[in-house]
């Protein structure tokens, strides 16, 4: 907390807490907005240079790997070095990646540009998280894990819509989307230089380099509980950023990439409905709310694609997106209030493990099994297993929450 800092970082305030709160919520939407801005440039990279489904989804998984690797080693740097200095570093690493999308040339320009993309928002997402629990209004103590969640639904959307709508409708389609998301990253990059610092500097910096996912021993019990339902929302999320357009088209008949983007935002901007809507209720309740919806949802897109009924599958990505925004808001405000200062840029780090592993890992496997069965049978099983997690969750929320008043 900021009342713990040395006198230089309490003499030397920037911008005011507020500003600086808003701020941290802007560059999560944008580096939210950033991930997802390739999906809709997938079928054009595809028809370009002619590689498969499987590919399309190791290209994906590269970014979530290469978040993962830096969620792992410099996710509680934070906690040692400061907020501001792994913000910076992170946003260079991000402009860095911009530079490599809008100059690509072949797929492993992609895979490199995806990789640095991944070691960037994997390198801000410990900070930012914890940023903002530091920065939030002293009367309103969900207020950080609130706008954590309805940035990344936002950017998430943002990022798709915008995209799909310069590939279809810019010149330039592979090029001008990304110099201007590195734009904006250089801009951001001023306004987090100015932020003040709400981590004080202590001992450990280089041991807390070590490779771990660090879950303190009061937090474990609520961790555990949430798993489940992360897995599933991430797991989903990651279908429908790197196969998500092929299935589209496939079951609207649209090849319209304004329509790939469409179908994106409309999970992951619902999704910031369902965080919002779901934000008076109790972080118990908005994981049941949110694990049902997951649920409802996937059930209505298994209707959907298994029969080609479009507007089922519709219908059930706004279910589903919905569940995505309130059980994700729900997860973070579960686990993150229970971490002290010192260790809540590793807690959300942790959460955020669990995130890309689920977002890379099955959509890698998506990847491959529908060369195998097929993109639509695919999406029926993965659409089974989404909803076998979702009540997986339910049920373990509940004990928890009896547990808890015991």
């Amino acid at each position: 907390m900021t009342g713990s800092l040395p006198a230089p970082l309490r003499r030397h305030p920037r911008l005011p807490r507020a500003v600086a709160f808003w701020l941290l919520g802007g560059v999560q939407v944008l580096l939210l907005a950033a991930a997802s801005a390739p999906s809709p440039l997938y079928p054009v990279y595809e028809a370009r240079w002619g590689f498969s489904a499987t590919a399309v989804t190791v290209v994906f998984a590269l970014y979530a790997i290469a978040l993962l690797a830096a969620l792992t080693v410099v996710g509680a740097l934070s906690d040692h070095i400061g907020r501001r200095p792994v913000l910076a570093a992170s946003l260079l690493l991000e402009v860095g990646a911009m530079a490599v999308f809008a100059t690509a040339a072949d797929v492993r320009s992609l895979m490199l540009a995806r990789t640095l993309q991944g070691l960037a928002t994997g390198g801000a997402a410990g900070a930012i998280g914890a940023g903002l629990v530091d920065l939030q209004p002293g009367h309103r103590p969900h207020l950080g894990t609130l706008v954590n969640s309805v940035s990344s639904c936002l950017g998430l959307a943002a990022g798709a819509l915008g995209a799909g709508l310069l590939v279809e409708y810019a010149p330039a389609p592979t090029t001008l989307v990304y110099l201007l998301l590195g734009a904006a990253f250089v801009a951001a990059l001023a306004g987090v230089a100015a932020i003040p610092e709400t981590a004080a500097r202590h001992p450990g910096a280089l041991a807390s380099l070590r490779p771990r996912v660090l879950v303190p021993r009061q937090v474990k019990p609520h961790f555990v509980a949430v798993l489940p339902v992360l897995v599933a929302l991430w797991a989903l999320n990651g279908f429908t950023l790197s196969l998500g357009p092929s299935l589209s088209a496939d079951v609207l008949h649209v090849h319209n990439h304004v329509i790939a983007g469409v179908v994106i935002a409309l999970l992951t901007g619902m999704g910031a409905v369902g965080s919002l809507a779901l934000h008076p209720r109790n972080p118990g309740g908005a994981m049941t709310v949110g694990s049902l919806a997951l649920a409802v949802g996937a059930a209505l897109v298994l209707i959907g694609v298994s029969a080609g009924v479009a507007a089922a599958y519709l219908l059930g990505t706004a279910v589903a997106g919905f569940g995505w925004g309130a059980a994700l808001l729900g997860s973070f405000r579960t686990v993150g209030p229970l971490a002290a200062a010192e260790e809540r840029a590793a807690v959300f780090a942790a959460l955020y493990v669990v995130g890309y592993l689920a977002l890379g890992l099955p959509a890698v496997a998506a990847g491959v099994l529908s060369g195998w069965f097929g993109l639509r049978r695919t999406a029926d099983g993965y659409a089974t297993v989404v909803i076998v997690l979702s009540l997986a969750a339910l049920v373990l929320t509940s004990r928890q929450r009896r547990r808890a008043k015991r």
